[in-house]
């Protein structure tokens, strides 16, 4: 029996510390949860009335860029897959063999396009946690929500974007 009262008087000793490690955590959690806590519907769109970039805006964004994440791995997993599987190389005919190099080689650049998007797409995953998705930037203007419906992942504004690519032309130019 004095071996049962021991337990007994131990296990409310353990409760007792691991009730103020949870408490720790409720503290925490509240505030990870109520980022996002906020829900928006399945055919909610961003209204130019909203304030611009709430967090509606910030929830919306999110969303269609994790989607258009998870559609360009899969594409790129099955194109990989399926490329692979396809191998004409082994042919003995020269003409077929230099198609299927040709039809990999585009394939494979399109894989690459695709990767270097998903890492664009990374990147304004991380502008939406540090608040700066949807301002430019070069500027730090507003982008637009007519530009970010477009084109998810820009990063400048129009104006910006165009400065942007004059530069880029007269550097190749040299």
């Amino acid at each position: 029996m004095p071996k049962a009262s021991k337990v007994k008087n131990k296990s409310p000793k353990i409760k007792s510390k691991t009730s103020k490690k949870s408490k720790v955590k409720v503290v925490s959690k509240p505030k990870e949860t109520s980022k996002n806590s906020i829900k928006i519907s399945k055919t909610y769109m961003p209204k130019e009335t909203e304030k611009y970039m709430c967090e509606k805006h910030k929830v919306f964004f999110r969303i269609k860029l994790q989607d258009w994440k998870k559609e360009l791995v899969k594409a790129n997993n099955e194109a990989l897959y399926n490329g692979s599987m396809d191998d004409n190389s082994i042919s003995a005919d020269i003409v077929d063999q230099a198609s299927s190099y040709t039809d990999k080689n585009v394939e494979m650049k399109a894989i690459n396009r695709q990767i270097k998007l998903i890492s664009e797409i990374d990147k304004a995953l991380l502008r939406i946690k540090d608040d700066t998705y949807g301002y430019c930037l070069d500027t730090a203007e507003p982008i637009g929500l007519k530009r970010l419906m477009a084109r998810p992942v820009a990063k400048y504004t129009i104006a910006a974007q165009e400065k942007h690519e004059k530069n880029e032309k007269v550097h190749a130019n040299d």
